[in-house]
């Protein structure tokens, strides 16, 4: 029989169900979906793709987030329902599978507070992430393939579209880099907490001696911005390469010159597009990430002058933020949080939801000390 316990851990969801609703504004969301839904159906839309596409995605995003909180809600009601029932019933496998929904619900309701610490200038934007290869040769090359398919892994896992956008293979194992876009809300506040340098440590599976080998790769996230778009780059400052798109093992993987590589001459930005079907498509994938890479640089610089005059110094995250031990003690350990796994293979599978989590609650902790 279910007993005080299940009542009391089912009122606590609610009250932090109810806290959650009032913090998101869902009666503002609704407002704001019917404000895009009227947009999106008026005539000549698309004769401006890119304010088309910000209200197409404006619009998803919202629906997306009031889908989660309301499907939650529901949620909880077909389990009180359920528990009832199970109670009338006296049935013992009802009463386990009411706990097990219990269970999951108390879960759910983890991962939508850690969302209300997501209040970031652009933490509701969807996320583009690039993995470089770092010290450590053919083993690093590896460890950055590892990482790739971890967050692809991780994003499969919850259903999150993931569109690899360019990648570059190294001679011998692994990648040198690549870059993806997880097209979903909060998915910037979310993997923001990954960038960094992660250290991998292992005996080489490339090396004769069966020493333990030390590799790195860096992580770095940043927003997908709509209004980048209004970055003005003036053609003399791009200097723009075609070339043909390859495969593992340098082999192409098509007959045309469609890959574009980008290089912001004041900055020495470099933007390589390979994964789209045409050169054109390419170059204007490329020219939006660059874009965007220009309004955040412009942004810290502001904001370093901003904390040069204030005079004062915060908290820094530090460059290495994690490390992979699968050798002896097998360990994933992030080094800001104190957080770690037993289970290396379920990390590198794309069980990292509890990393991330931990991230956020320590950021939003730094924020506010």
């Amino acid at each position: 029989m279910l007993d005080i316990d299940f009542s009391a851990r089912l009122r606590a969801i609610r009250s932090t169900y109810a806290d959650i609703a009032a913090v998101t504004d869902l009666a503002k969301l609704d407002r704001e979906i019917a404000e895009f839904e009227e947009q999106a159906v008026a005539p000549g839309l698309w004769d401006d793709p890119a304010a088309a596409q910000k209200v197409t995605s404006g619009l998803s995003h919202r629906q997306a987030r009031v889908k989660k909180l309301r499907g939650v809600e529901q949620r909880i009601d077909d389990l009180e329902v359920l528990a009832e029932l199970a109670q009338e019933m006296e049935d013992a496998d009802s009463e386990r599978e009411v706990m097990a929904e219990l269970e999951l619900l108390e879960k759910a309701m983890q991962d939508l507070e850690v969302q209300t610490m997501l209040g970031g200038e652009y933490d509701e934007r969807a996320a583009v992430v690039t993995i470089r290869s770092g010290a450590g040769g053919d083993d690093a090359t590896d460890f950055a393939e590892m990482l790739l398919r971890m967050y692809l892994r991780w994003a499969e896992h919850h259903s999150y579209p993931a569109k690899v956008l360019d990648t570059s293979y190294a001679e011998g194992a692994g990648i040198k880099s690549a870059t993806f876009e997880i097209d979903v809300p909060f998915a910037f506040g979310k993997l923001s907490v990954e960038a960094g340098t992660h250290r991998l440590a292992r005996i080489s599976p490339f090396g004769s001696a069966d020493k333990r080998q030390t590799s790195f790769a860096g992580v770095e996230v940043i927003p997908l911005l709509e209004e980048a778009t209004e970055v003005d780059i003036p053609e003399l400052d791009i200097r723009v390469d075609v070339y043909r798109s390859s495969g593992p093992g340098g082999q192409s993987v098509n007959t045309t010159d469609s890959a574009v590589r980008i290089t912001h001459i004041p900055t020495g930005i470099v933007i390589s597009m390979q994964n789209e079907k045409s050169q054109i498509q390419n170059r204007a994938a490329a020219m939006r990430l660059l874009q965007t890479r220009l309004l955040l640089l412009q942004k810290e610089q502001e904001a370093a002058k901003k904390k040069e005059l204030a005079g004062s110094v915060t908290a820094s995250w530090g460059d290495q933020i994690r490390s992979y031990f699968l050798y002896g003690q097998q360990l994933v350990k992030d080094l800001r949080t104190g957080h770690e796994s037993t289970q290396p293979d379920s990390v590198f599978d794309g069980e990292i939801d509890a990393f991330i989590a931990a991230g956020i609650r320590w950021r939003s902790l730094m924020k506010n000390q």
